[in-house]
């Protein structure tokens, strides 16, 4: 896990690639994760020390003021989101689910961020940009409340954005629901399942 973490979105890929090189030359940093994201943005990810990742943050938003959509630091990011951001899945969330879905990556990763440390709750996915036309969702596993306040929790950090933000909490998620979001949350995957199966 990186003490800090921060992300800075651009709805320019060259811009975006400029500022990236800005950053890791400004500072010492253990991780730099950069590349495209649909609908032909940039997003550049950098780990490390808060002090450094302040200011490559800094440095980023320098460059790319004119093209920068959204920017997240959380110089004290919660494992779980870390483990999420790489890929990680869980299919143990408990009875009750919740999404919080919004128009960009940083702002999701905010959201799971602010939940799990606000709640009892794992995430059970983060989705982001690629596949999604940009946007991203987290999804909250655990009791009812929990969940509930968890997402109110994302939603309330990310208040005044100026976003749109979809949020729902499902009490008890429908078995049959449940094995669609563990199996793959891609219809088309899914659909091609049902064919081969039938």
């Amino acid at each position: 896990m990186q003490p800090a973490i921060a992300i800075l979105e651009f709805d320019s890929i060259a811009r975006g690639i400029e500022a990236g090189d800005a950053m890791i030359k400004r500072a010492p940093l253990d991780v730099i994760r950069a590349g495209t994201v649909h609908p032909g943005k940039y997003l550049v990810l950098v780990g490390g020390l808060t002090a450094d990742v302040e200011e490559a943050m800094e440095a980023g938003r320098e460059v790319g003021a004119s093209s920068l959509v959204d920017i997240l630091f959380l110089p004290d990011v919660h494992p779980e989101v870390v483990a999420s951001i790489g890929g990680t899945r869980r299919d143990d969330g408990g009875e009750a689910l919740g999404v919080i879905e919004t128009s960009t990556v940083a702002s999701v990763i905010h959201a799971a961020d602010a939940g799990v440390k606000g709640a009892r709750v794992v995430i059970r996915e983060l989705r982001l940009a690629d596949e999604l036309g940009g946007k991203g969702y987290v999804l909250f596993g655990g009791e009812v409340a929990d969940v509930e306040a968890a997402v109110e929790y994302g939603v309330a950090r990310i208040a005044g954005s100026g976003q749109e933000v979809a949020h729902v909490v499902i009490p008890r998620l429908h078995e049959g629901m449940s094995e669609n979001l563990v199996a793959d949350p891609r219809f088309l995957l899914r659909a091609q399942g049902v064919e081969k199966a039938g």
